[in-house]
């Protein structure tokens, strides 16, 4: 059993981990992979019907399970929950900036809980109405809500549920301490939330902490810097921990920007963008056989290598032979797509010039539009692509796991970028390459 500090509007942990309010949904998951021998029974829910699509680590056979069903029409109207179900816990993150939202125990029975140091939730002590006080101190009256015959007990940054049963329904709202229970019969709490601010039912996902920075730079927007339909670099809005005196005590987030382009060495990205979070050497090129003349090309004795900022979303490929960039891809790390949860979300912002035939059949006023990572493609198929342009399928799997529960992806070749679709119409990736490798370059991954 779980026995974890409760630190209202911030977090619920041990020495070892904590969850943190504000902290994105990756790290919380490769706190879950580093705790799988005390951790089980994870799930990860994410569409409009909870039950119906979902995904759960199965410990006893080693691996995720898949659970299917009707999968996300869209994935940004529900908020992204992590399900530990054998310890009562809900991790509820923002569908948007996939950030921790609130994070509930809705079985104390499941887990220990202490405040301060000092438990209030055991076995042998119970979640009474008198220990919460105890535990907690003085606080607003409790509020009644009659259709769930629940009183709800509120502290900043905290709520206790207590149902309630109907005898004691109270007649006047004066609170819980208004209610007169048998010895032994006082209500115990049926639920926690931890969560930013005054009130539940309005909170949002706190900004990133800085105790969630590791070190690392995240990604706060992403610019795609293109002219003439030709893209030439990124600029990155970075933000990382401050420097200087007085760091460790107050510490403080530094915004920081930085560009990389088509052509900058290895040295350069470095530079710019510090180490990456790994460095993947291309084995083989499933997508060549789109290349013309691919059977007349030669297997190379060296390969292209990415550098993955994973708390970025980007990835960028390097020549073999000159170790300059030549390709981006840009993650937007939807769930139901095979990728899912490798990288944080790229917030980028795309601007892309639409043809005069295509302004012709649009109503928009402006020949040029924004593509985000939240756009559907089928706004922007409809203004860049002819109607009969045909995509390319892949299809994914690894050399452990040959099936893929979230089917294929469909790649658009548009200008010098490849859109990957999903069958939800979102975009799970972008790839921006030059121009001059064009047709060498058509993989997506």
């Amino acid at each position: 059993m779980l026995d974890l500090e409760v630190v209202p509007e911030r977090s619920l942990g041990n020495e070892q981990w904590e969850f943190v309010l504000g902290m994105p949904v990756y790290q919380a998951v490769n706190i879950l992979k580093r705790q799988d021998r005390i951790i089980k029974g994870i799930q990860v829910w994410y569409s409009d019907q909870v039950r119906n699509a979902s995904w759960q680590r199965s410990p006893s056979k080693g691996g995720t399970e898949a659970v299917l069903g009707d999968f996300t029409k869209n994935p940004l109207q529900m908020d992204l929950v992590l399900n530990l179900s054998h310890d009562g816990i809900k991790l509820i993150f923002d569908p948007v900036s996939q950030r921790l939202k609130i994070i509930e125990v809705n079985n104390m029975s499941k887990v220990k809980l202490k405040y301060c140091g000092v438990h209030f939730n055991t076995a042998q002590v119970r979640p009474t109405i008198e220990q919460i006080d105890q535990s907690f101190g003085a606080t607003h009256p409790g509020v009644y809500i009659s259709e769930k015959q629940l009183f709800v007990l509120n502290f900043r940054g905290l709520s206790f549920d207590f149902p309630i049963d109907s005898k004691f329904e109270p007649k006047y709202a004066h609170g819980l301490g208004s209610l007169q229970f048998p010895n032994g019969a006082s209500p115990t709490v049926s639920r926690m939330c931890i969560y930013s601010g005054n009130s539940l039912q309005e909170t949002k996902a706190p900004p990133l902490p800085v105790s969630c920075f590791h070190g690392n730079c995240f990604l706060d927007c992403l610019e795609v810097l293109r002219e003439h339909n030709t893209t030439l670099g990124l600029k990155f809005l970075l933000v990382t921990e401050g420097s200087g005196a007085g760091k460790l005590l107050d510490p403080r987030k530094r915004p920081i920007e930085r560009i990389v382009r088509f052509g900058d060495s290895c040295q350069d990205v470095i530079s710019a963008l510090g180490c990456p979070s790994k460095v993947f050497y291309k084995s083989e090129d499933k997508m060549k056989i789109h290349s013309p003349e691919a059977h007349k090309r030669v297997r190379s004795r060296s390969a292209d290598f990415f550098y993955n900022y994973f708390t970025m979303g980007v990835d960028l490929l390097f020549d073999a032979n000159s170790y300059l960039v030549k390709k981006f891809i840009l993650h937007t790390n939807f769930p139901g797509h095979y990728n899912f949860n490798m990288y944080c979300r790229c917030e980028f912002k795309l601007p892309v010039m639409v043809t005069r035939e295509k302004l012709q059949h649009s109503l928009m006023d402006d020949s040029d539009f924004i593509v985000t990572a939240y756009s559907r493609w089928n706004d922007v198929q409809s203004s860049l692509l002819k109607a009969d342009e045909r995509p390319v399928i892949l299809n994914r799997s690894s050399s452990t796991n040959t099936s893929n529960p979230f089917g294929s992806t469909f790649c658009y070749g548009v200008q010098d970028m490849i859109f990957e679709v999903m069958q939800n119409q979102h975009i799970a990736s972008l790839t921006l390459y030059k121009p001059s490798a064009a047709r060498e370059t058509l993989s997506a991954s």
